[in-house]
């Protein structure tokens, strides 16, 4: 069922990253103590838990389907806010509302299938994706920025420093594109607040000097992820003035190719770090990430030039290998004693 598979990928896949980037960045970003033992693993076991009642749907009641898949956001918000609350910028409350609206939106989404809404379900998908979308446009514009001017530091190269006004004009734009294109505007208004929020994040990333990294894996593919951020918001815009861009272009675009890069990019750098290896992407993993890469292209070719199921196929088996070679590669590194970190 095409609503079950994107409620998968929203908070089963996407979700769990959510909590593990916020659970390692918010930590190092904020002095705070990371979150370990018990309350850890409990909240694997909801994201398990989960993915479970989802399977077996048929034989368990609806609404306990529901209590057991819409418990690991609140419980994740619930331990973070003490984090958040002894953070020393201000800026990490930014955390809360899309998380909460992220929370919100699985919620909304099995109230609708209890009813039969599957319009409802389809917009709770949506806010979800939106809350997502903010939430990488906040956290993607700490990490790639501060990788990359430690990048360039060491190589006695120039980096722009963060500048706030840009920052909170990015948050702003992302909101009223969000809402824009959760209520409906009118068409013109929905391609505007896109295409400013389009034009906003690529100022952003020119900022950054991401193609002074092209020698780097693990910084270019996060930076191609956030270029796709920006193709993403641009097909929602020319999705509104022509026929030729489907709306779910721009999901696709963000999902597997923005989200998808950074975060197979951020996994390979914390399953590195985090174990005290070397900050050097294998071969393997660089094919991986050009997998995704080619996954994302084939998905958006699919849905604009209607190629066939062949693409779909690819872009789904491009996409699942190359985080099977992650784990391949990675899985090991993290399961055993890690070593003293570099």
């Amino acid at each position: 069922m095409p609503l079950l598979h994107a409620h998968e990928l929203l908070f089963g896949f996407a979700a769990a990253l959510v909590c593990g980037v916020l659970l390692t960045a918010l930590p190092s970003w904020s002095g705070a103590a990371e979150l370990r033992g018990l309350p850890l693993a409990a909240l694997a076991l909801l994201w398990l838990a989960g993915r479970a009642a989802l399977l077996g749907a048929e034989w368990i009641a609806r609404p306990i389907v529901a209590i057991i898949d819409c418990a690991l956001l609140p419980a994740l918000a619930a331990l973070l806010f003490a984090t958040i609350a002894t953070a020393r910028r201000r800026l990490f409350w930014w955390t809360l509302p899309p998380l909460v609206a992220l929370a919100g939106a699985n919620v909304a989404f099995h109230f609708a299938l209890a009813g039969g809404a599957e319009a409802d379900a389809r917009w709770a998908l949506m806010l979800g994706v939106h809350a997502l979308a903010f939430l990488f446009t906040l956290y993607g514009g700490l990490f790639i920025p501060a990788f990359t001017r430690r990048w360039l530091h060491a190589r006695g190269e120039r980096a722009a420093a963060i500048l706030p006004p840009l920052e909170y004009a990015t948050a702003l734009a992302m909101v009223v594109f969000a809402c824009a294109d959760l209520l409906g505007a009118p068409p013109g208004w929905t391609a505007s607040a896109a295409l400013a929020a389009a034009a906003v994040h690529a100022w952003r990333f020119a900022r950054w000097r991401g193609w002074r990294t092209a020698s780097e894996p693990l910084l270019w593919c996060i930076h191609l992820g956030y270029a796709w951020l920006i193709a993403a918001l641009v097909l929602r815009a020319l999705a509104e003035v022509t026929a030729e861009v489907p709306r779910d272009a721009w999901v696709h675009a963000f999902t597997l190719g923005a989200y998808g890069m950074l975060k197979i990019g951020l996994m390979t750098r914390v399953a590195l770090r985090h174990t005290g290896r070397p900050l050097k992407a294998a071969a393997a993993m660089q094919i991986a990430f050009l997998m995704v890469f080619a996954a994302s292209l084939l998905r958006l070719a699919f849905s604009v030039h209607d190629l066939g199921e062949w693409a779909l196929a690819g872009s789904a088996l491009l996409w699942a290998a190359a985080f099977l070679v992650y784990l391949a590669l990675h899985g090991p590194l993290l399961i055993r004693p890690s070593l003293p970190r570099q």
